[in-house]
């Protein structure tokens, strides 16, 4: 998980396939993400917010009750202990101090769940810039307490009302209202997707948890690395910052992707919103709309590295179905009352599905956002009973 090439290619997944008109403005935020990178004043006030703002860094919790039931050693990084709720504000912050630098007055958006517009309007907010987040009119009304918490924060939400009205359609939008502002705009990309140089950046300002992990890995397991790092994927970036500490190690990294929506396990090489990668696609090209009950992973593609990586054997991508996720859910509220996002109980579903093949192993999840925002759609699918029926099997 190094730079990728001249062309912003990891293998043969990547690269730039955008209007003409947004090349120059992909150039002139390369160049000003690697000079500000390699500043050691805009990394010394970037750590320092993550530090006094978000609360890095964010422990590892043992799961001492259900690891006890899966036969297993299950640790948990804390992503959703950070200011805002989940590991986005770690990109976000980075983006918002960069456009800040390069002079733009206006951060744009694209939003699922809604925790990284509300990492965006955070942000925003702290830095006296102007906001604007798009979302696809479905995402609004099943995550509506994150539209609040947006527009409560000072930002305006705007419906994206085409096509399947999720995750896709935002992200056309926004790079719509990109291509018409981009001299005093800067679209705060929120996944490891799009055009390069945003799969690098993104990947290197989520960084900061597969470091941190590691080195706390080690401190808890004797010098040792897990034997295995689980995330979710959508697009990818909990997973790329968490897979990036572990890289060059013996863990295996495990991606646990949305049953509706795996676009490695079920996609074709293709180019969506800016980027080659796997894509799912009908036998005429055209995108087939991905299905899931997490509205953060409610994508037909998924980042071009994670597509290098499945490419190359490194890394491994496996679905996980609704029901299974809502049953590790409630195991992870009842066991250890943790109550994590629907996106993170992916990575937790997975977990116990392979609890007889982990069965003795170490195993690190990425708890990439809490489930404050869930718990309203969750209520209505399990009703009075709160799932009294559900949990681990």
């Amino acid at each position: 998980m190094a730079e990728p090439d001249a062309a912003g290619r990891f293998g043969r997944f990547g690269g730039r396939f955008v209007p003409e008109t947004l090349i120059p403005a992909l150039a002139e935020l390369e160049a000003a993400f690697r000079d500000a990178w390699a500043d050691p004043a805009f990394r010394a006030r970037l750590d320092g917010l993550l530090r006094d703002y978000s609360g890095r860094p964010t422990p590892v919790t043992e799961c001492e009750n259900l690891s006890e039931r899966l036969g297993l050693r299950l640790l948990l990084k804390r992503e959703d202990l950070n200011h805002t709720g989940s590991h986005k504000i770690n990109n976000v912050l980075g983006q918002a101090l960069l456009a800040q630098r390069m002079g733009k007055t206006r951060v744009i958006a694209e939003t699922g769940a809604g925790q990284h517009g509300v990492a965006t309007a955070t942000a925003a907010a702290l830095l006296g810039q102007e906001c604007l987040v798009y979302m696809g009119e479905v995402d609004m009304e099943r995550q509506a307490l994150n539209v609040f918490r947006m527009r409560l924060l000072g930002a305006e939400v705007r419906p994206a009302l085409t096509g399947s009205r999720t995750l896709k359609d935002a992200v056309n939008e926004a790079m719509r209202d990109w291509v018409a502002s981009v001299e005093t705009t800067h679209y705060c990309l929120g996944t490891v997707m799009g055009p390069h140089p945003y799969p690098w950046m993104v990947r290197e300002l989520h960084r900061v948890m597969g470091d941190e992990v590691r080195e706390q890995c080690r401190a808890l397991l004797g010098g040792d690395d897990p034997d295995v790092a689980v995330a979710c994927v959508g697009g990818g970036s909990n997973a790329a910052g968490l897979f990036s500490g572990f890289a060059d190690a013996r863990t295996r990294l495990v991606g646990a992707e949305p049953a509706g929506g795996a676009a490695v396990g079920k996609g074709v090489p293709g180019v969506v919103h800016g980027s080659k990668s796997f894509l799912l696609q009908d036998e005429w090209g055209q995108v087939v709309e991905a299905e899931s009950i997490s509205a953060g992973l409610d994508y037909p593609g998924v980042g071009p590295e994670h597509a290098h990586l499945a490419d190359v054997g490194r890394a491994e991508y496996h679905p996980v179905t609704d029901e299974e996720v809502l049953d590790a859910f409630v195991t992870l509220s009842r066991t250890e009352g943790i109550i994590p996002a629907l996106e993170s109980a992916h990575a937790v579903a997975w977990v116990i599905r392979e609890r007889e093949s982990l069965a003795g192993q170490t195993v690190v999840v990425c708890l990439s956002g809490r489930g404050d925002k869930d718990v309203q759609q969750v209520s209505a699918m399990l009703g009075d009973a709160a799932g009294a029926d559900r949990g681990l099997r």
